[in-house]
């Protein structure tokens, strides 16, 4: 893996995206086809993030990925409140058991993974890769692939119309979370909130249609408003 990150960074991130997109959704088919639901997305999800963890950490790339402390002032970022309220929106309504405990647990686990791998994987991989020839371009790509990624809720029985309204907000917390890794270097704070996202998907109560509408277009625009200011107030990290 090493040889290939140093010959081509942009094709090693390519490949991960690949065979996490492809990996997840087999892992999803194959844990509903046993009956208990990310069983067997939780045990791929460890064991993707152990190996990519482990070859970052033995090569050095701790800081390159986003895994290191956060280097910005914290009130320059209004201490995360934007971050902190797009986090909430799963509980807005409250909560309740969606699945059994043991499918509670695999899937919150399975989430953790989700959130640590497409973190690294678009943020602390693709976006330094693109942004050493493009920084403008690499932003747009990250956030709009991140997004992208969530397609494959599709081809697992999701909504057409749900599963485009999540790409769209989707993509535009992608677009704060790099702006907040490139303004802060660090993808902590990313890999916290989208980890808490995720995990509390499991415990949402479902939302009318056109509260759903309402909160996608309310993440969508925080998100993007946050991200700009950020990035038009912040000064950006100068070794991406």
């Amino acid at each position: 893996m090493k040889k290939l990150f140093l010959k081509n960074e942009l094709l090693f991130a390519i490949l991960w995206i690949i065979v996490y997109v492809v990996g997840f959704a087999n892992a999803d088919m194959l844990s509903e086809k046993i009956g208990v639901e990310k069983s067997i997305t939780a045990a791929f999800g460890l064991v993707m993030s152990a190996v990519l963890f482990a070859f970052i950490w033995k090569n050095g790339l701790c800081a390159h990925a986003g895994l290191c402390a956060f280097r910005g002032n914290i009130r320059k970022y209004l201490y995360f409140v934007p971050l902190i309220v797009i986090s909430s929106v799963n509980l807005i309504n409250g909560v309740q058991m969606n699945l059994s405990v043991y499918e509670s647990v695999f899937y919150v686990v399975s989430m953790l993974w989700v959130a640590f791998l497409e973190e690294i994987i678009f943020r602390g991989l693709l976006f330094p890769a693109m942004a050493k020839d493009n920084l403008k371009l690499a932003v747009v790509v990250s956030s709009v692939t991140f997004g992208m990624g969530h397609i494959v809720n599709l081809f697992l029985g999701e909504p057409l119309f749900d599963t485009l309204l999540q790409l769209i907000y989707a993509s535009a917390i992608g677009f704060l979370f790099t702006a907040i890794f490139l303004t802060g270097k660090s993808l902590l704070p990313c890999i916290i909130s989208h980890a808490f996202i995720n995990a509390t998907s499991a415990f949402a109560r479902p939302l009318t249609d056109t509260t759903d509408i309402v909160v996608a277009i309310v993440q969508t625009v925080l998100s993007v408003l946050y991200g700009a200011w950020l990035l038009k107030n912040t000064e950006c990290a100068p070794d991406i």
